[in-house]
């Protein structure tokens, strides 16, 4: 495995962190405070090409690699203090235009992919239930057979994306006896009649990318809709989870990098008996160990990238680097507050965010105890 980045890639990365410093991180405490999504912000990533990085140039992509679009997506954690913002559009990416990519027809391609790169269209994700979330496939949502198409009827929660979409990827069964095998994709534009989604649903972090219960009552969707074939959607779930969890936490890493520099300058700085905080072994250490985490988070998610690119499986490996990098997200979040003290639990210095907006990631595209399963499977336990 050979991580040496090409001057290009090198080049494009410091691109991508001048424009996020630049343009991304306006009024970011107010947003948050009241909960606020941006659309022109995310109009600018995809004027800049982030939603299209790695998409064919034939659907308004750039069609870059995933080493360089995880090398991005690190630059843009790094340089984008707007985690929501990053969450909602790595949301998109991996879990409804991959899929779209992967599993759709061209007509499906030319309608929706363009429109998901050019931020003119938005999209969003609805797998998880009321009375399903880890056990995925136990899902309650059906869809029917009703002459050339389906009527869905059903309830997704914690559907990101969902308030301010323009077509949801949605996940429903058409027999609840073929269990997993049964489960099937459909694309449904906003304007569907039946198609409604709830009032935003408040969350601890996360609050400037918004989300909300999807609800479909006799949703009627033409057979063209379907995404791939009836019975295929655990496969398309899996593929897009593999990718998720592949891709996702590249902003982890930059946010995490953040922080390691953040609490350096500040043990340099603040002085307390005589001498910076940071001559205090107990405040140097723990800064070593968050750059630690850092580093060795960066190998686990760089390997799952070069595997990708190899194409081979690495169902595994982003199990781990999903599981691993998560927690090291929220252990450097702690760790930023115990050493800033006062300062990391006041608002206006926005660590605290940071820590509230990383617990998220131990929770989606699988929690961390979901993950240890996989792994655990894997090793044939």
């Amino acid at each position: 495995m050979d991580f040496a980045w090409s001057e290009e890639q090198t080049a494009f990365k410091e691109a991508v962190i001048k424009f996020a410093q630049q343009q991304l991180n306006h009024e970011i405490v107010e947003r948050d405070r009241e909960g606020r999504f941006s659309r022109e912000l995310w109009r600018e990533c995809a004027r800049f090409g982030i939603q299209g990085l790695p998409f064919p140039e034939e659907y308004g992509g750039g069609n870059a690699d995933i080493l360089t679009t995880m090398l991005t997506m690190e630059g843009l954690g790094y340089g984008c203090r707007d985690n929501g913002l990053i969450f909602g559009i790595n949301a998109q990416m991996w879990s409804v235009q991959m899929p779209i990519l992967t599993f759709g027809t061209e007509a499906q391609k030319r309608k929706y992919l363009p429109g998901l790169c050019s931020g003119a269209l938005i999209g969003a994700h609805g797998m998880s239930e009321p009375g399903s979330g880890s056990d995925a496939f136990s899902l309650r949502t059906r869809a029917d057979r009703r002459g050339d198409g389906y009527v869905l009827n059903g309830t997704k929660t914690f559907v990101t994306n969902a308030p301010m979409c323009d077509v949801a990827l949605v996940f429903a069964t058409v027999d609840p006896a073929k269990k997993m095998l049964g489960v099937t994709g459909f694309l449904i534009d906003k304007e569907t009649p039946g198609f409604s989604v709830s009032p935003h649903i408040e969350k601890m972090g996360l609050r400037t990318s918004p989300m909300s219960e999807v609800v479909l009552e006799d949703c009627f969707v033409s057979e063209e809709s379907r995404l791939g074939r009836e019975g295929m959607g655990s496969r398309i779930f899996s593929d897009s989870m593999e990718w998720e969890r592949s891709c996702i936490l590249g902003s982890h890493l930059g946010a995490m990098e953040r922080l390691v520099e953040r609490c350096v300058q500040h043990a340099r700085d603040r002085r307390q008996f005589g001498e910076p905080v940071g001559k205090f072994q107990s405040v140097a250490n723990r800064i070593v160990d968050m750059k630690l985490r850092l580093e060795t988070a960066r190998l686990l998610l760089y390997q799952v990238a070069w595997l990708k690119k190899m194409g081979r499986s690495a169902v595994m490996e982003a199990a781990l680097a999903k599981l691993y990098v998560s927690e090291c997200f929220v252990q450097a979040g702690l760790d930023a507050i115990r050493t800033m003290g006062g300062y990391g639990y006041a608002t206006e210095y926005e660590v605290e965010r940071e820590l509230r907006d990383s617990v998220g990631g131990i929770l989606y595209s699988g929690t961390s105890d979901i993950q240890r399963n996989i792994v655990a499977r894997m090793l044939g336990l």
